[in-house]
């Protein structure tokens, strides 16, 4: 450690300027004259003796002045440091007690100027991630918020990466985005950066601010789960379907429960394509009354557009349906009303580990 990050921290407990200067002449010194420590230190010596007195309260030093003439003594730094700690250990109580806890309330909108401040925003809600991540970013910036995404895929998130600026050139085996996302799409055009996360939080700033600095550019992070819903319908609706498919996860290992719908049919949909059968238990509501519901079926078709070939009749349609004893129900997710069942957990299984004769509706 050097003496500037010293100067730093011995400030932090209340020593001026000049006590630091004595303090580490002192040091240097181990005992001296005060004579000699306003020489080396480049102050008066009537201001030694007054520092000192200050130094010894706080058990930095120890003035001798059994002696003639008076020395100073610099205290072990071992000693020193224990006092200090001590110090503010016993203030923590007092502290506690006088500390009134309040829930921290996030802003439901915040401008930011800096692209340095954005990238931050993005990489924090990438890491708090549980359940879903979109987000389209440039190429050449990517490595930013790559590990991000990584650890995202790592534990279980539906990671949707659209990666902008990518010319035809750019599209061979070096271009590895397996690992950062669950399904991945590359576009040459410039487009905004847009992240959501969790359906309830995201960033929206313009492509330029996010590919070079002091752009002059403002972007918006958001915490209004009212809004995550309509930039994902953006997301997937306009951008996502003029995009190239680039990377494709291999399918998650089975049995496994869903909150996240789309993640749900995600899988459902990799797995048919392994011609791998799959069994669904859906626990929802009817779409038309409202009334729980639990089914459990064999998963017979799939609607969706997160992988290519698309086969959903509009782009942010997401639906499974399953064939439940002599029927065919079909399930969305939150908002769903098109279809039987509006979803709010989905358990997949393979198919033979289904109990066929335990396929129902049970309202």
């Amino acid at each position: 450690m050097d003496e500037v990050d010293v100067d730093r921290l011995l400030k932090r407990f209340g020593l001026s300027d000049k006590e630091v200067d004595t303090y580490l002449t002192l040091l240097e010194h181990g005992e001296a004259k005060a004579s000699t420590v306003a020489e080396a230190a480049g102050v008066s010596k009537r201001y030694v003796y007054s520092a000192s007195e200050e130094l010894e309260a706080r058990g930095f030093v120890t003035v001798n002045d059994h002696v003639t003439p008076t020395t100073i003594r610099a205290n072990p730094p071992e000693e020193v440091v224990d006092r200090l700690a001590s110090d503010a250990r016993s203030m923590r109580p007092a502290l506690e007690a006088r500390f009134s806890r309040t829930e921290t309330t996030e802003e439901p909108f915040e401008v930011v100027k800096s692209r340095v401040t954005v990238v931050k925003r993005i990489r924090r809600a990438i890491a708090e991630a549980t359940e879903e991540v979109t987000l389209s970013f440039p190429l050449d910036r990517l490595d930013e918020v790559a590990d991000d995404l990584r650890a995202a895929v790592d534990r279980g998130v539906l990671v949707l990466l659209l990666v902008t600026g990518v010319r035809e050139g750019d599209l061979d085996d070096s271009l590895d985005l397996s690992s950062v996302a669950t399904a991945a799409r590359v576009w040459g055009q410039p487009m905004p950066s847009m992240l959501t996360v969790d359906g309830r939080t995201g960033v929206v700033a313009p492509a330029e601010m996010v590919a070079r600095s002091n752009s002059g550019k403002q972007a918006i992070v958001f915490s209004q789960q009212q809004l995550g819903p309509v930039i994902v319908g953006s997301f997937l609706g306009n951008y996502w379907p003029a995009a190239v498919e680039a990377a494709v996860a291999d399918p998650a290992a089975l049995p496994a429960g869903y909150t996240n719908f789309r993640q749900a049919v995600m899988q459902a949909e990799l797995h048919r394509r392994a011609n791998e059968g799959v069994g669904a238990r859906v626990i929802g509501r009817l779409t038309g009354t409202g009334e729980a519901v639990e089914i459990t079926g064999e998963v017979v078709e799939v609607s969706q557009g997160l992988v290519a070939p698309a086969n959903n009749e509009f782009p942010v349609q997401h639906s499974l349906t399953l064939a439940v004893v002599d029927d065919r129900v079909t399930v969305g997710g939150p908002g769903a009303f098109v279809e039987d069942v509006e979803a709010d957990r989905v358990e997949l299984t393979p198919l033979d580990a289904r109990d066929d004769p335990a396929d129902r509706v049970d309202a």
